[in-house]
């Protein structure tokens, strides 16, 4: 097909829509036919205006209206482009009509939402079409779920094939939310029933492993990780769901794969404190009232200024065992929730534009549909994936 753009960013103009835009402006190949959508032309100019003050070639950079509220504008845009990425969230409210034009365009689509309903939703509506049409719909490309999805599959690459594997994360950050990010959050907590419909409904019609094997991603309980040093608390999100779908896709994790997700706490104090906390903000955001009073202690489109993203880091650790041996991996970087976030973002569409990858089409994790070529990328843009250590189990 012949489409004006190999790449659309829709709404360049957010706060982590900027970053990617300015991330795709200093990295996207010189033949790189790209273009900054949103609803709001005088926000998108002037975005424009302050990439071509350092970029010059970006002052011809096109500007394309589309808005989630008008259908028709969102099929114009999917059509225009092989690529589309879409920051626009919360993804409940505003994603499903920009998915639904890319499933029936044929159009590539990456997201960077962490919520498991509309990720979902998305699967029981939109993977027919996409798989039809070849489209890959491409959820949880930032730092939810890729340092996770990417990390797990490298660690599998360090340990036997064809044999039960079992692997542990445990993820450490001192990075702030932006005003985005918590009303997502707060709107998946406060949406729990419809949560786990959408997933039991999902369970219903998705086939399984192929071949008999088994894949499971169990919560896991508090405990004490010697080998961490730290507390490891169970972490409810996303990111487990979707290292189980690319285990149950990839015949390389094995017959029999577990995989659990913790945060990594040093001090005990602190571990127990912050679940009093999560469970005081999930017990309020049961109450629409109390979840706008929440919703609006960080503005919407807000982040932390550049200072405080340049102290934030991340690591996630892993601990995978089989076939005999142990092995220790790390994934680390810096700002989780913006700068590597806007960075996995672009990286992956340009991975999806321009990479020879697997043929792949329908609702598919990062790793499925990029797997080793994302891997590549991450890596040669300053994220650190690297074995730690092996010994004997």
């Amino acid at each position: 097909m012949t489409r004006p753009y190999d790449i659309v960013l829709f709404g360049a103009s957010g706060f982590v829509g900027e970053l990617t835009a300015r991330y795709l402006a200093e990295h996207a190949p010189d033949d790189c036919r790209w273009a900054l959508a949103g609803r709001n032309a005088a926000k998108l100019e002037r975005l424009r205006e302050s990439l071509a003050a350092v970029y010059p070639a970006c002052a011809k950079l096109p500007l394309l209206h589309a808005d989630s509220d008008d259908p028709a504008s969102l099929r114009e845009l999917a059509r225009s482009t092989r690529v589309l990425a879409s920051t626009v969230g919360p993804y409940l409210h505003y994603g499903e009509g920009l998915v639904a034009a890319c499933a029936q365009a044929g159009t590539d689509y990456a997201d960077l939402t962490g919520e498991p309903e509309f990720v979902d939703r998305m699967y029981l509506a939109y993977d027919v079409v996409a798989r039809g049409s070849g489209a890959r719909l491409v959820h949880a490309c930032g730092f939810d779920s890729v340092p996770h999805d990417l990390g797990a599959y490298f660690t599998v690459r360090q340990l036997p094939e064809g044999v039960p594997l079992r692997l542990d994360g445990f993820v450490r950050s001192n990075a702030h939310f932006s005003g985005g990010t918590f009303a997502s959050a707060l709107e998946a907590m406060g949406r729990g029933k419809q949560m786990r419909d959408a997933a039991r409904e999902r369970r219903a019609v998705e086939p399984g492993p192929a071949g008999g094997r088994k894949v499971r991603a169990p919560l896991g309980s508090p405990h004490r990780s010697g080998e961490l040093g730290a507390w490891a608390v169970p972490l409810p999100t996303i990111d487990a769901r979707v290292v189980e779908r690319s285990a149950a896709a990839l015949d390389r994790y094995g017959p029999d794969f577990r995989y659990r997700h913790y945060a990594a706490v040093k001090w005990l104090p602190v571990a127990v404190g912050g679940v009093l906390a999560a469970g005081s903000v999930v017990a309020l955001a049961q109450f629409p009232a109390a979840r706008t009073r929440l919703g609006s202690l960080v503005a919407p489109g807000s982040g932390p200024d550049e200072a405080r993203r340049a102290r934030s880091w991340f690591t996630v650790r892993f601990v995978g065992e089989g076939g005999g041996r142990r092995v220790y991996t790390e994934v680390s970087g810096g700002d989780p929730g913006y700068g590597e976030t806007a960075k996995i973002l672009a990286e992956s569409v340009l991975c999806l534009a321009f990479d020879s990858l697997p043929g792949t089409a329908g609702q598919v994790t990062p790793t499925v549909a990029m797997g080793d070529a994302l891997l590549e990328r991450l890596q040669a843009a300053g994220i650190r994936f690297r074995v730690a250590a092996t010994t004997s189990a």
